[in-house]
């Protein structure tokens, strides 16, 4: 008897909750990620599933910014260094598996038809409109995937990666050194 309650009492507490979703919208709209010296949005209908940190086999001849492919689920996905891509230094050696505890893969989304992730240094949760003061759109000089930069209450400077165009840049999609 006292299972049938709970489930009750759970069948309402989700009904209410899934009445609030509806009635004020969905809060989060990017994943916020740390990759390098940058901070980035992804939107949160083209990232994919976030697997933990796990070396991937070296291709040889490959831009220094793609690390290599790794089985993830599964799965074979090219694994990229976001921060390099992005204009950072490359990460060689030096950062050992200690480093890396924090470090997540975010592959994108299916749909995008790439198998590929993207090496984050830390996830730092959700975010939505509301949880920034300022936006401003991409400069001239930004990249093609580059979306707006948003300034959160801090002063943090927060860049909107549009991983549709990112998985569709010509750079992107050749590795090759």
């Amino acid at each position: 008897m006292a299972n049938r309650d709970a489930l009750r009492a759970f069948q309402s507490r989700l009904a209410s909750r899934l009445q609030a979703a509806r009635t004020t919208g969905v809060a989060a709209t990017w994943l916020a990620v740390e990759a390098g010296e940058g901070k980035y949005l992804f939107p949160l209908g083209h990232a994919g599933e976030i697997f933990p940190w796990r070396p991937p086999q070296p291709v040889p001849y490959t831009a220094p910014w793609f690390l290599g492919v790794a089985n993830l689920r599964g799965g074979l996905y090219g694994v990229v260094q976001l921060s390099a891509f992005a204009g950072g230094a490359p990460s060689g050696p030096a950062a050992s598996e200690a480093a890396r505890i924090q470090s997540r893969l975010v592959a994108l989304n299916e749909l995008l038809d790439v198998n590929c992730a993207l090496l984050v240094d830390r996830l730092a949760g959700l975010r939505g409109v509301e949880a920034f003061a300022a936006s401003e759109p991409p400069g001239a000089d930004a990249p093609p995937w580059a979306g707006h930069l948003y300034t959160d209450a801090a002063g943090e400077r927060w860049q909107e990666v549009n991983l549709q165009a990112l998985s569709q840049q010509p750079q992107f999609l050749s590795i090759g050194a």
